[in-house]
């Protein structure tokens, strides 16, 4: 008999979110109440796209990000009110590394991720499937919980289950998967494996990612004018204000949620090259949009349909940044229909 797995502790709760099971609980309830619930079309964040609704039949993957829940747990809550877990079996979670290089992706040698709220079991059968075809890592127990991209989904995966659900015994089971610094073409690899599984209508997929990063102290200054013109601000410079560079922010992520909507691995690549914009989950978002395409490959028709094209819904910033000693981080949400 295999010896037991450890279980991940939720080793940021108490300082990224809180710690009490029910007082946890109940702030996420009052982020996920906030948002309406209507088959009334509730706008989109895109330029390009129309009008989407949510709740959404058939949404089984969603973009959202994963700071403190004081900044990004509102903004989560847009892409999780869309989430549709009515079929789901296992939930497949990939977040960026930012603590431990990978050029890879890794696995975790959990078997249960601990949350304030209950415990998630991990599907040890599909990792150890996936470990099987030689193309993952395994993280340790430390890079495990050192690691927050992942964790900070964990509560609001607990609540949305715990709202679908009877029991904690009827929860999907999790399919934890770290993604590292990985290059275009190893994303179109990843993309490829995680394909199949993403036909499979009793799998969720939950990208984790926060958008821009500006400011000095991210070393990420750019500025960009409407008409395309850009550079990066200094300190000594003077104070823009056409755009602002709260806009001028807002303009970079806008190019990167339409790249994102577009469904084309290589545009969201491009747009990345063109503005070094700092999407911290950029090679998960990557990952998930190179499955899309191998889905469509195999079934051009989906592709017609729009299937699997992400829809963003929200879009916020933690400040907005008239100074360049100001900094700034962004919070999108989007779902996509399989």
């Amino acid at each position: 008999m295999s010896p037991p797995k450890p279980s991940r502790i939720a080793s940021h709760a108490g300082s990224w979110y809180d710690s009490s099971g029910p007082g946890l609980s109940a702030q996420l309830d009052r982020f996920l109440d906030a948002v309406p619930a209507s088959t009334t079309p509730i706008g989109t964040e895109s330029s390009k796209g129309a009008p989407v609704s949510i709740p959404s039949s058939g949404a089984r993957a969603i973009i959202a990000p994963h700071a403190g829940y004081a900044y990004s747990g509102p903004a989560a809550a847009w892409a999780y009110k869309a989430l549709d877990l009515s079929n789901a079996k296992r939930i497949f979670l990939l977040g960026p590394s930012h603590h431990y290089y990978l050029s890879r992706c890794a696995l975790s040698r959990c078997g249960a991720y601990e949350t304030p709220l209950g415990d998630l079991q991990i599907d040890l059968a599909t990792v150890a499937e996936l470990d099987k075809s030689g193309h993952f890592d395994r993280m340790s127990i430390d890079t495990d919980e050192a690691e927050h991209s992942l964790e900070m989904h964990l509560p609001y995966i607990y609540k949305m289950c715990s709202r679908a659900f009877s029991s904690p015994s009827a929860f999907p089971k999790l399919v934890p998967i770290l993604v590292g610094s990985t290059e275009p073409a190893t994303e179109k690899q990843y993309g490829a494996l995680l394909a199949p599984y993403l036909s499979d209508p009793s799998n969720v997929f939950i990208i984790s990612s926060d958008f821009c990063h500006w400011g000095q102290r991210f070393r990420y200054t750019y500025y960009r004018t409407p008409d395309g013109t850009a550079h990066n601000l200094r300190s000594a410079g003077k104070r823009p204000s056409n755009p602002r560079i709260h806009e001028s922010i807002a303009l970079v992520d806008q190019m990167c949620m339409d790249a994102v909507e577009s469904g084309e691995h290589d545009e969201f690549l491009s747009v990345l090259h063109e503005t070094g914009n700092t999407v911290c989950g950029r090679h998960p978002i990557g990952v998930m949009m190179a499955a899309i395409e191998q889905l469509w490959t195999a079934n051009p028709s989906s592709e017609a349909d729009e299937g699997g094209r992400f829809k963003f819904v929200r879009y916020e910033r933690s400040s907005d940044c008239v100074d360049v000693r100001d900094s700034s981080v962004s919070y999108c949400s989007a779902h996509a229909i399989l």
